[in-house]
């Protein structure tokens, strides 16, 4: 199981089994100082690939309940409708994936398509013909903003993906060579008329821990760190983006997704209930019907007595569950290669964009164990241009094609080992976290040109300190 018995105030004390050595406490308390991704809030030893799954500490027996609820749910097959297992079907009639894990297995990140013919773990495309400041993308006739390649039976999927890829060979200063890979991808056999002419824009499934935390964010956090115009000429000038909050019915500061398109984690999450596995919520209650099927004569998942597949209660427990995954603990932080790569990314003003210092609200009431914690997710929540190489040429709300949300580097040094690649960004084009860097443009141009200039031995220095969050 995933859980954390063993609350804070314990953690060295109490619990029934230790299994910590003397040195192990010795770094957990260092941990817990300056160099802990969360501050006061730490988690027990895990085997490498289920660092991705641990709860917080402190949650009560009934938070605990919920957190089991959640991950049950998390990772349980969705079915078509009707089914015998009635709090579990429902899903499509279009989908992207049957199950929430599917596309973050093991609470990590999704791969992307690497052949023509083979599924993907967690990789769509988004679609549109156009874009509103306040509403967001506008659908694509007859699809919708999100391209579905698997449907139920007696339902014709929306087409196809292939995917073929554009080397470039690239050389550093000191003369060693590298190679970068850009997919391109196409949508091929649509069922539902041309897509050619619709902006698309590929997508990858990111990790989902630490959610609780950026939930937890007040605006003004994050709007402290907002430089559209480049005030201070530093040549970064992220700005927030401001998204439809459904639930408010106005827009709100955008916080998840890769163009921070979402503004909160219950919004992230029944916007994926409802893209990626057809399944309806109050949020989102429209069945994401085909053009031209009937869907009233389709069965839909629907308990008696409910007008939604996914219920308000299962919504809840699933909300605790993404909330409370905490975010594993730093490794090897303290060897001289590292601490020698966290100054260098500091210096190369990596920092200035992925931020390690923010201070949740105090009145996160879903989980109060969250309140006032220091977090370091290296991340600003901000759109950045990233440059042409990784525009998409979408725009999504405010963010423009070239725009880009930072994403959290908290737990890249174990995505290998939770999933098993190392496939990196919104498209999962970079194939580790050099090549990832080295996509970098934009905003970010001059750092990566530093990083290019460095000796080999403090680019491997940085990659050690990346490779240690």
């Amino acid at each position: 199981m995933k859980y954390f018995y063993c609350g804070f105030i314990f953690l060295f004390f109490s619990c029934s089994s230790d299994p910590f050595s003397e040195e192990e406490y010795i770094n957990i308390r260092y941990e817990l100082g300056e160099e802990n991704l969360v501050s006061h809030l730490s988690i027990e030893a895990f085997t490498a690939d289920k660092a991705f799954g641990r709860g917080i500490p402190g949650l009560s027996d009934l938070e605990l309940s919920f957190f089991g609820v959640g991950n049950a749910m998390f990772d349980q097959s969705w079915v078509s409708a009707p089914a015998t297992t009635t709090s579990r079907d429902g899903l499509g009639p279009l989908f992207n994936a049957r199950a929430c894990s599917a596309c973050h297995l093991r609470d990590g990140r999704g791969k992307p398509i690497v052949e023509n013919g083979f599924g993907s773990e967690g990789f769509l495309i988004r679609l549109s013909s156009g874009n509103d400041p306040i509403t967001g993308p506008i659908g694509l006739f007859n699809y919708g903003d999100q391209f579905q390649d698997d449907a139920n039976l007696g339902v014709e999927k929306e087409g196809s993906i292939n995917v073929r890829f554009q080397t470039i060979a690239g050389i550093y200063p000191d003369g060693e060579t590298y190679e970068l890979r850009k997919p391109m991808y196409s949508i091929v056999n649509e069922n539902y008329g041309n897509i050619s002419g619709a902006h698309q824009s590929a997508r990858v499934g990111a990790q989902v821990i630490g959610l609780g935390f950026i939930d937890a964010l007040s605006e003004a956090s994050i709007l402290v760190n907002q430089d559209i115009n480049d005030i201070d000429g530093d040549g970064i000038s992220g700005k927030a983006n401001y998204v439809w909050n459904v639930k408010e019915a106005r827009t709100t500061i955008g916080k998840f997704g890769w163009k921070a398109n979402q503004p909160s984690l219950e919004q992230q999450i029944a916007a994926a209930f409802s893209g990626d596995l057809g399944l309806t919520s109050s949020l989102f209650p429209d069945e994401n019907c085909p053009h031209g099927v009937d869907c009233t004569k389709i069965s839909n998942g629907n308990n008696i007595g409910e007008t939604v597949e996914v219920t308000d209660t299962q919504m809840s427990r699933m909300m605790v569950y993404q909330a409370a995954i905490s975010v594993p603990k730093r490794r090897d932080f303290k060897t001289t290669d590292v601490l020698e790569g966290k100054q260098l990314f500091n210096d190369l003003a990596c920092v200035n964009c992925h931020v390690n210092n923010f201070k949740t609200s105090n009145n996160y009431s879903l989980l109060t164990q969250i309140e006032n914690i220091t977090i370091r997710p290296y991340s600003d929540f901000l759109l950045h241009d990233m440059g042409a190489d990784l525009a998409d040429n979408r725009a999504d709300f405010l963010a423009n094609g070239n725009e880009w949300r930072t994403p959290p580097l908290w737990g890249l040094g174990l995505i290998e080992e939770v999933n098993k690649h190392t496939f990196l960004l919104h498209d999962g084009r970079a194939r580790n976290i050099e090549e990832a860097v080295l996509w970098h443009g934009g905003e970010a141009e001059n750092s990566k040109n530093r990083y290019k200039n460095l000796s080999k031995e403090n680019r491997e220095q940085v990659l050690k300190f990346l490779k240690s969050l």
